[in-house]
């Protein structure tokens, strides 16, 4: 049994009879052939098993591989599961897709962008990597770089100002200076666990969306002259009801119990929600929750939820379109407040 013969350009253009660009314009510039000579040359290409010029090759000499790579925070798995980021991600695609330009997502656990960025024009990232190594790479990467919710220096970014829209759920949530609080947080420890966060990390937070929404938090409870006790505030790993169940349950059996709770997720809030019912409290007399993004099925649960509301797909449409255009500006996307029934 023979191999099968590996045909190049060149070799085919001698096999036929022809030149190396007349072989080349039948597959890439059919403007430059009749179309009976165009047909003809296609027709002789399939005979022999040639499918056209190496396509990688051509974007390696042109530099332009009509691809970009999405970098998500957390692994695909997780990220493709989550509502919020997967209206981030039909928004980038929407984009790209009517661009006739390729998405490849990348998993924020990954250890080195080097591995693809040969291989595409740019990325646009979404939130801070779980790899922090991750972000030193991002900032010095040559290529085209679009950044959401997070800030690396870059110049062309699009984020909700997560600050202000948990100071304002926060002012809204809390009534009194007797009010006790706690704060269900996501990621914001570099951790797995869930568990109660004693010394909160200081990281720049710019780089982490759950340190802006907790600095929210504090400068609201500060300004209601509120005690928030040192024992109040738990990291969530990921937005998850599991993990959010834990610490609902932690949390409401902390004496004094709580009667607000800030969640940094609508699915931690609506995992707090359904452990409060299963207690008979009742909601929002015995206890007051306010979570963040704005999902559907926090919208429209049979106790609405109070939350900031986001547009994550209109996000990602944001940050596609400045990659697309090249743009190198600082995009702030609009929130607003949904007054549910649970505050």
């Amino acid at each position: 049994m023979t191999d099968k013969k590996v045909w190049t350009l060149k070799s085919v253009a001698q096999e036929l009879g022809v030149s190396n660009a007349t072989v080349s314009n039948a597959f890439s510039r059919p403007d430059q052939l009749s179309k009976k000579r165009r047909e003809e040359i296609l027709e002789a290409c399939k005979k022999i098993g040639y499918s056209g010029p190496n396509r990688a090759a051509q974007s390696l000499r042109k530099g332009h591989f009509n691809t970009v790579a999405l970098v998500l925070p957390d692994s695909v798995e997780y990220m493709i599961s989550d509502p919020v980021a997967s209206n981030f991600v039909k928004g980038v695609a929407g984009v790209l897709e009517k661009s006739k330009v390729n998405l490849l997502l990348f998993s924020g656990n990954s250890d080195n962008i080097n591995a693809v960025s040969d291989f595409v024009d740019g990325f646009i990232c979404y939130g801070s990597p779980r790899n922090p190594e991750l972000i030193d790479q991002l900032r010095t990467c040559t290529k085209k770089i679009v950044t959401a919710d997070f800030d690396i220096d870059r110049k062309a970014s699009v984020s909700v100002d997560n600050e202000q829209a948990a100071y304002e759920i926060a002012k809204l949530a809390i009534k009194s200076d007797d009010d006790a609080v706690a704060i269900l947080g996501l990621r914001l420890l570099d951790s797995d666990l869930t568990c109660r966060v004693y010394d909160v990390p200081n990281d720049d937070s710019k780089f982490s969306i759950a340190h802006q929404r907790l600095n929210g938090y504090n400068k609201a409870i500060k300004e209601l002259n509120v005690k928030l006790r040192p024992d109040r505030i738990w990291n969530i790993p990921q937005s998850k009801h599991h993990y959010a169940l834990i610490a609902a349950k932690e949390a409401l059996t902390s004496t004094p119990r709580p009667n607000v709770l800030l969640c940094m997720s609508d699915l931690i809030a609506l995992a707090a929600i359904k452990e409060i019912k299963s207690m008979g409290l009742r909601i929002p007399e015995d206890i007051r929750v306010v979570g963040f993004d704005g999902i559907d099925e926090a919208l429209h649960s049979s106790q609405p939820l109070t939350t900031v509301h986001q547009n994550s797909e209109k996000k990602g449409i944001k940050a596609a379109e400045l990659f697309i255009n090249r743009a190198t500006d600082s995009v702030f996307i609009p929130f607003h407040i949904e007054h549910g029934e649970t505050c």
